[in-house]
């Protein structure tokens, strides 16, 4: 008897303190936008409404030196397994192929693989742009009642209320069913298991083109921008200015740079309005500033109900008693972008701009607004293309409130910060597999004060444009072009170009751009399942 009631008590101390671990253990939740400008956020100097995103930033911290990787699907790889894209084929190097149709080699696993081990449970809404299936990569499956909508039409259940999506709504509101499936999520899970901690992804495809929103939503912006890009770029320079956010010049306009990838012909099926070069705002006609500032005022509609949709996530965690535990992230998967292009359903150029029958591209005058103040777009890896807004937000663990961090991050940073959250060890095997050291680093330090992260550099490689940054000292250069030379701890702007006065700087900068392109090749080609999805 006595072994007995030993063993039962052993039994029951050892659950509690499961629980307890468990209990202990923060919640996750990472929030991506797609396309969003490093300013659009009102907490960033931007003028779209943003209440809830400010929030977040209010009562935890903004990182003023945090960057993606300038395009979508290596974003989205450097963000769930540590590593820059070309490292886990998913994107190119110099003399392949293949970007994003690579498939991961099978060591370079996703986060819900190491946290499942931890007592989480993952989920995921949204965009994807990952290869493999959700499922395979960790992702616990939705509800049975709350199945993703699979095409542009049907019926989306938000809050309990149907709405019907019809053609000419288009996109407009999938970003509430991205909220809806992930709200979705966690009532399952406080359902059915209320005592393990979650990770929960949201991936928005706002506000990356087409431009599409609710016309109500866009009315609320239909008079902001019609002052044109260079009065928007000024009043957010100086709205950053005042917040502390940036010491740098406000760069200039490059009106001989158009969209990365040319389509003439979507120009036509767009009529007179469009515009592909970032002109001075009053050398344009009429026309083409109403058409201009109509897509701006789209673009703005599609992040004020991004930030809706993020309130009522919010509104679930605080439901479910979950909100002060846990670590909330808000980041961008590349700036904002000057494509211009009409694919999909077409575009109709009798419809209502903004419908789902029409086609529209923010465009390189807007998007150079919208990554005030710095140069460039979208696929390019200057400042423009790269930087992005972080928000942390975590009441349990962050005693910082409103506070700015300095210190140099990256997409390929957020996994070893989880890890460290934990204080997690991520193993070195994965079935026999040696797992390559992470090329991100942990950025908990920085949760607390200022730190410099101890790594070599920061490496961009895309579409053959190419960057290092070091220090404060960044070398870039677009494709098939020169180097050129900035010091960023007083020129984000990239603006005063010194290759020339610093040719030896540059010399060296060069040298280690292409080591560290050959450390990452090492480590592409390092696994026997290089060419074989990691989710097989």
């Amino acid at each position: 008897r006595q072994l007995m009631k030993a063993t039962l008590i052993s039994f029951f101390l050892s659950t509690i303190l499961v629980l307890v671990a468990h209990a202990k253990k923060p919640d996750i939740l990472f929030i991506l936008a797609d396309d969003l400008g490093y300013s659009d956020l009102g907490c960033y100097g931007g003028e779209i409404e943003t209440p809830n995103l400010d929030s977040l930033a209010k009562g935890g911290i903004r990182f003023t030196q945090f960057y993606n990787t300038a395009r979508c699907w290596p974003s989205r790889a450097a963000l769930m397994t540590g590593y820059y894209a070309q490292q886990v084929n998913r994107d190119k190097l110099p003399n392949t192929k293949r970007g994003g149709q690579g498939a991961r080699q099978k060591w370079a696993r996703m986060l819900p693989d190491f946290l499942t081990p931890l007592g989480y449970r993952s989920y995921h809404s949204g965009k994807w742009h990952l290869d493999g299936k959700q499922k395979d990569a960790g992702f616990s499956q939705l509800p049975p009642d709350a199945e993703i909508r699979k095409g542009k039409t049907g019926n989306v259940a938000i809050d309990g209320a149907e709405i019907v999506i019809t053609k000419d709504d288009g996109r407009a509101y999938w970003s509430d069913q991205t909220s809806s499936d992930a709200i979705a999520h966690l009532r399952d899970h406080a359902n059915r298991f209320p005592d393990q901690p979650f990770f929960q992804y949201i991936a928005y495809d706002a506000p990356h083109f087409p431009l599409q929103a609710p016309q109500e939503d866009i009315d609320k912006y239909r008079d902001t921008y019609l002052d044109g890009w260079d009065k928007m770029r000024e009043h957010r320079f100086a709205r950053m200015k005042t917040l502390g956010l940036i010491k740098t010049t406000l760069s200039k306009l490059e009106p001989k740079l158009g969209p990365p990838y040319p389509f003439p012909d979507a120009i036509k099926k767009l009529g007179p309005g469009e515009i592909d070069r970032p002109l001075p705002w009053n050398d344009l006609s009429e026309d083409q500033r109403l058409f201009q500032a109509t897509k701006m005022a789209i673009h703005a509609a599609m992040i004020d109900r991004m930030d809706r949709q993020i309130g009522r996530v919010i509104a679930q965690l605080k439901a479910m008693g979950r909100f002060e535990n846990t670590v909330i992230f808000f980041a961008s998967d590349n700036g904002a972008s000057a494509e211009i292009m009409v694919r999909g359903r077409g575009h109709d150029p009798k419809a209502r701009l903004g419908s789902g029958a029409s086609h529209l591209c923010l465009g390189p005058g807007f998007s150079s607004a919208s990554n005030t103040p710095f140069r460039r777009h979208k696929t390019w890896v200057h400042e423009g293309g790269t930087a992005t807004p972080l928000i942390v937000h975590w009441p349990t663990g962050l005693k910082a409130q409103n506070e700015l961090r300095h210190t140099q991050g990256h997409l390929i940073d957020i996994a070893p910060t989880l890890f460290d959250i934990l204080g997690h060890q991520k193993p070195s095997t994965w079935n026999g597999i040696a797992i390559p050291a992470a090329a991100g680093r942990s950025l908990l330090p920085a949760f607390s004060q200022d730190v410099k992260v101890n790594r070599k550099s920061l490496w961009w490689l895309h579409d053959d444009h190419r960057a290092i940054r070091v220090g404060d000292w960044k070398l870039v250069s677009s494709e098939n072009e020169p180097w050129e030379l900035y010091n960023l701890s007083t020129d984000r702007a990239e603006s005063k170009d010194l290759a020339e006065q610093e040719p030896e700087r540059v010399k060296a900068l060069a040298a280690q751009w292409n080591d560290e392109l050959a450390a990452i090749t090492e480590i592409r080609t390092k696994s026997t399942g290089k060419n074989k999805s990691a989710a097989q």
